[in-house]
């Protein structure tokens, strides 16, 4: 007798989760370049392709620069061999995958191109940019004089980002914000402007206008910064891997619709990243603390 076929996949961690789908997540349209694939008349197959160094800036932005290593051979035929380690979740993990050179006269681009292509192929196997080579092949107007595509392909879907929320969405100020929040707050610039402190009273009554709430970062640049350091912070705690918090805030945006790219974050969506800080510094913090029972 046959015995029964059991699942015996194990639970994915959600953090390292969460730094998986921020790396595989689409790039913004502006990023995705097209080449001819074949040319006819004033007609060309166009095929999608990203630059070498959008895959570093993900690696970058997704895991710090000091969670990623790359390393090459190059073999007999002038290929190279590229092996990608990435820190996930305390892990090191490596894949690899071989670039080709290119057909360009000059010996040193036709290896440089080797490389760059060994590093897309490695990097396509942690999911970053796997999305394009499910796209299908478009004819497009080509310009044959120039040498260039001159209509864009239409992309489905899964393909593009989805765009920044209208600032009508933007959360409420929450009273009570956790460390979380108060990390984005209170590491900020001070104002150049001149500031008149004025003590707060005791009680204010109800009539009274609200607090303002706490000095946000002033760009997607300096979130991204102050995010790096906390998340910095409860690695050091022992509260999560290194990243993690990254890779959590990257994806949530992403599902409300925000950049793939946190530097590129403005007014609604710093707003929303200091929410999202305080749910998963709540959520760590519960599961170090773990179950209570009583005295």
């Amino acid at each position: 007798m046959v015995a029964p076929i059991t699942d015996s996949r194990v639970p994915r961690d959600p953090a390292i989760r969460a730094i998986t789908d921020a790396l595989s997540a689409p790039f913004d349209l502006a990023e995705v370049k097209f080449k001819p694939q074949m040319v006819k008349n004033n007609r060309a197959l166009a095929i999608a392709y990203i630059d070498v160094r959008l895959i570093q800036d993900r690696l970058d932005l997704v895991l710090g620069a000091e969670n990623w290593q790359d390393d090459y051979e190059i073999l007999p035929d002038g290929s190279v061999t590229c092996r990608l380690r990435l820190n996930l979740g305390g892990q090191w993990v490596t894949k690899m995958d071989v670039g080709s050179p290119s057909e360009q006269p000059d010996g040193g681009d036709r290896l440089k191109a080797a490389f760059s292509d060994a590093l897309k192929r490695a990097a396509v196997k942690f999911g970053i940019g796997r999305y394009l080579y499910r796209l299908s092949a478009q004819w497009v107007e080509y310009d044959p004089v120039k040498k260039q595509i001159t209509q864009l392909p239409k992309l489905p879907a899964f393909a593009v980002p989805r765009q920044t929320v209208a600032s009508s969405l933007q959360p409420e100020a929450k009273p009570g914000a956790s460390s979380g929040s108060k990390i984005l707050a209170t590491n900020s610039q001070p104002s150049p402007r001149p500031v008149t402190e004025v003590p707060a009273p005791a009680a204010p009554p109800a009539t009274s206008a609200p607090v303002a709430p706490p000095n946000l970062p002033a760009s997607g640049a300096e979130l991204h910064r102050r995010l790096q350091e906390y998340d910095a912070k409860l690695a050091a705690q022992k509260l999560c891997q290194r990243g993690a918090l990254l890779a959590h805030v990257t994806q949530a945006g992403i599902k409300a619709g925000h950049s793939a790219n946190i530097a590129e974050w403005t007014g609604p969506a710093i707003s929303f990243a200091v929410d999202i800080v305080k749910e998963f510094d709540q959520s760590v913090r519960s599961a170090k603390a773990g179950p209570r029972t009583a005295a």
